[in-house]
């Protein structure tokens, strides 16, 4: 089934052919059949908004396809990106599980497609089916562990050029291989890299360049070149 977004959207959990290391992919047929009778099934463009920080939980959104940004604002209207969330995550898992309410903002970056599971229905579920609670608790360790490495990053990496690197190096690993490289397709704009690594705008450009001079990088257009990932993981200090 085609999307009004230009996505081929995938209707049966059961049946899904991209099934990824998620939360609810590696479930068994029988609780992906459950699943599928309880969820609902929809197509978002880029800049569609999921759910909204401190919004009461109305349910789970597990992404199929597609990349999600998780983002707070404080009250100076200063935005922070926690993580970008990839296909076979569940948005939202937290504030379900607790009944406390979205700690983060969900906006789509790219076409997405997204199942929605109603709170109520969500934790009938997971008490019917011993092993999506499980998957559920794993999930939740996951985005701790993610929370923690977050934190270690932006506390212990000093310079604003060592953070784009370890961020660049992690984007590589969904990259594609090339005899010149790994070639990452760049869908953030400079801003919102330097929201997700806590630099400005401005300071990430000017790393980038760096980079480019240094011939760590390699850019043309919204497509990026790793040349040399070593060299690269030597300006992380990796």
């Amino acid at each position: 089934m085609r999307s009004p977004y230009g996505l081929e959207l995938t209707g049966s959990c059961e049946r899904c052919l991209l099934k990824s290391e998620g939360f609810f992919c590696n479930l068994s047929q029988i609780t992906l059949k459950a699943l599928d009778g309880i969820k609902f099934m929809n197509g978002y463009p880029k800049g569609a908004v999921l759910f909204v920080e401190e919004e009461a939980p109305r349910g789970i959104f597990v992404l199929c396809k597609g990349r999600v940004k998780l983002s707070m604002t404080s009250s100076e209207g200063k935005t922070m990106i926690l993580r970008i969330v990839h296909p076979g995550e569940v948005l939202g898992l937290h504030a379900v599980m607790s009944n406390q309410p979205y700690q983060a903002s969900a906006e789509t970056l790219e076409a997405c497609q997204v199942n929605f599971v109603r709170r109520e229905d969500f934790l009938r579920f997971l008490s019917q089916h011993a092993e999506a609670s499980l998957c559920a608790a794993r999930q939740l360790s996951r985005s701790y562990q993610s929370a923690c490495e977050q934190v270690r990053s932006l506390g212990l990496t000093r310079s604003a050029s060592a953070k784009l690197a370890r961020f660049l190096l992690d984007s590589s690993q969904t990259g594609q291989d090339t005899r010149q490289g790994v070639r990452i397709r760049m869908t953030m704009t400079h801003e919102e890299i330097g929201q997700l690594i806590g630099s400005s705008r401005e300071t990430v450009t000017r790393a980038l360049g760096e980079f480019k001079s240094k011939r760590l990088v390699a850019i043309d257009g919204s497509v990026l070149l790793i040349p040399n990932r070593a060299a690269l993981q030597s300006a992380a200090g990796v």
